[in-house]
């Protein structure tokens, strides 16, 4: 009985790592709504999911918006012209720039599962052209 209940278990869990999705996200100069853009720039998953970040032109990186990641979660910071991988483990919404490009627009917002820390990362705020970007993306919330 114990033998059975653990291998549905590892069937179940493995179904679920199986059953994450891929989301591509191309860092670009110029994009659908201008310059210096992440497209999509919002994005709605799971957690367990994969958002990974393309740089379709150079000179571009991926670094979380401090005080925008949900509890628990650690920070990162890629290097330019890198391929980047984030599994979204956790609830809530991620705040994503571009470093060089932050002032000039270049943010993403993920949202994973339930927004459970709308209120805090709202209340981060902006820095340019980001911060007409990032309300629009906060719009789109749900």
């Amino acid at each position: 009985m114990f033998k059975k209940f653990m291998l549905t278990a590892a069937l179940a869990l493995a179904a679920g790592v199986a059953g994450a999705e891929t989301f591509e996200v191309h860092m670009q100069n110029k994009g659908e709504v201008g310059a210096m853009v992440f497209e999509p720039a919002f994005v709605k998953a799971q957690p367990g999911d994969v958002v990974k970040f393309i740089p379709t032109d150079k000179g571009h990186n991926v670094e979380d918006i401090d005080g925008m990641l949900p509890d628990g979660v650690e920070g990162f910071k890629t290097k330019f012209n890198e391929e980047f991988e984030l599994t979204v483990s956790a609830e809530g919404l991620y705040g994503i720039k571009c470093t060089p490009h932050y002032a000039m627009g270049m943010v993403a917002l993920i949202q994973v599962g339930e927004a459970v820390n709308l209120d805090k990362a709202s209340a981060v705020p902006q820095k340019g052209k980001a911060k007409g970007r990032m309300a629009d993306l906060f719009a789109q919330v749900k």
